[in-house]
């Protein structure tokens, strides 16, 4: 288990998304509550009105909010299927698959710092490092975008931050240090990813840029459940390699329909 909620959720259906950060539901009790959205993105296909969601409750009395959105069930045509909502869970969720070593490509490491100072006014997600000192920066994305069954996207609205940091991973490996980009799907219906170049071309440009740098590009999927997270694993990216003697490949599917 990567993530256990500290107690169990609690069933409701979505009345609205609103403000970014606020969201009524209707309990199963048949209350109806205003829960904290942790976040701030479009949510597409993630906030249809009638949709059941499962919330968390705070026991902290200072809380303004004591209820906070967590889970949401869709259905693409090919079944029930959860998603996560809670943006504040990528970083946490990646933290235990590193200790678990359920990131191979990633597993050599024995130290993990967060947050770390690098760049332009920048800080990394996760700074590794082994014993012989060598390092690798990984920046994690969360993923939650689903417009084609079975395949994940990112991102689900225009990110100029997000580019900003693939420009900082790209100045480490241009100075030869190791830097990945880790997206984090919480799907449990992701089988692929791609980006959504058509949402944030600039985003696309700057992947493919970065990947010309040698940054590295992970996808990785984890299962919700009403539990928690259960585990991590590895999912195509559609990200062609490239290979130093041939031309550039693209880095994106064709545009897709919103």
């Amino acid at each position: 288990m990567l993530h256990a909620y500290p107690s169990d959720l609690i069933p409701g259906t979505l009345i609205r998304r609103y403000k970014r950060f606020l969201a009524d539901i209707k309990l199963q009790t048949g209350e109806t509550v205003t829960a904290h959205c942790c976040n701030p993105g479009a949510m597409l296909g993630l906030s249809a009105e009638g949709s059941r969601v499962w919330v968390s409750k705070s026991n902290n009395p200072k809380r303004k909010l004591r209820f906070s959105w967590e889970l949401i069930e869709v259905d693409l045509g090919e079944g029930p299927a959860l998603v996560g909502i809670n943006t504040a869970l990528p970083n946490t969720l990646v933290a235990a698959a590193l200790a678990q070593g359920a990131i191979p490509e990633l597993a050599r490491y024995g130290e993990v710092r967060r947050e770390v100072r690098y760049g332009t006014n920048s800080r990394i997600d996760f700074l590794l490092q082994d014993e012989g000192g060598a390092t690798c920066h990984v920046e994690v994305k969360n993923v939650h975008l689903m417009r084609e069954p079975g395949l994940a996207e990112f991102p689900d609205s225009v990110t100029a931050r997000g580019a900003k940091h693939l420009s900082e991973l790209a100045k480490v490996a241009q100075h030869g240090g190791r830097a990945a980009m880790l997206y984090l799907i919480q799907r449990s219906d992701a089988r692929s990813f791609a980006l959504a170049a058509d949402i944030d071309p600039a985003y696309a440009d700057g992947l493919a840029a970065a990947r010309s740098a040698g940054v590295e590009v992970l996808a990785y999927a984890c299962q919700p459940s009403l539990r928690g997270f259960e585990t991590v694993f590895p999912i195509a990216t559609g990200l062609e390699e490239r290979n130093a003697a041939s031309a550039p490949v693209p880095v994106a599917r064709a545009a897709l329909s919103s």
